[in-house]
C-alpha cells in the first residue's frame, strides 16, 4: 500500500515533534564538552590567561581571566545538567561576544568571516539556549516544570 505525500508529511511531522527534546540536549552536551574543559584548563593556567588578556588589551586582566574561566567551567557544568540553563548561557554568550571583539577583531573582514568563527557559532547556540531554554531532558524541566511550561502573557481572568 503506497502512502500519499500528505500521509508521509504527517508521519514525519509526528516524529519530528516527538524528538524536539533532542536538539537542546545535543547543543547543551556539545557546548558543555568544550567549555567545561576550557574553563578547567584556564583555571589551572591563570597566569598564562592573564598574560593573554593583557596582550589583547582587556581591562583588569587578572579579574577578567578569573571571571571568564569560572563562567566557562561553572556555566559548562550547568549546561550539561540543564540546570539554570538560561542564566548560565547568558554570560557565556557575552564571553563569546567579547572574544570576537577582542581576539578575533583583526580577522573580521566581512560577514562571511564573522560567520566562520567558532566563537560566533557558540554565541548563536548560547543565545538560542537563553531564548528557548534547556528542553525537556534537563534539570530545569524536572525542577521548574511549572515555570518552564507556563506560556507568557496575562493570567486568565477569574469570573466573580
Amino acid at each position: 500500500m503506497a502512502l500519499s505525500f500528505k500521509s508521509l508529511v504527517s508521519h514525519a511531522r509526528f516524529w519530528v515533534e516527538r524528538a524536539q527534546w533532542l536538539g537542546p540536549l545535543l547543543v547543551r552536551i556539545s557546548l558543555a564538552s568544550v567549555f567545561i574543559v576550557t574553563g578547567w584548563g584556564k583555571l589551572h593556567n591563570l597566569p598564562k590567561i592573564i598574560g593573554y588578556f593583557t596582550e589583547l588589551g582587556i581591562p583588569i586582566p587578572g579579574f577578567n581571566a578569573c571571571l571568564v574561566s569560572t563562567v566557562e567551567f561553572v556555566g559548562g557544568t550547568l549546561l550539561l545538567l540543564g540546570l539554570f540553563t538560561r542564566f548560565a548561557a547568558a554570560p557565556m554568550a557575552f564571553s563569546m561576544l567579547v572574544a570576537i571583539l577582542t581576539a578575533k577583531r583583526g580577522d573580521i573582514d566581512g560577514v562571511a568571516a564573522l560567520g566562520g568563527f567558532i566563537e560566533f557559532s557558540y554565541l548563536a547556540c548560547f543565545v538560542w539556549l537563553v531564548v528557548a531554554g534547556a528542553g525537556k531532558v534537563s534539570l530545569d524541566q524536572l525542577l521548574f516544570k511549572k515555570w518552564v511550561q507556563s506560556p507568557p502573557g496575562p493570567a486568565p481572568s477569574q469570573a466573580g
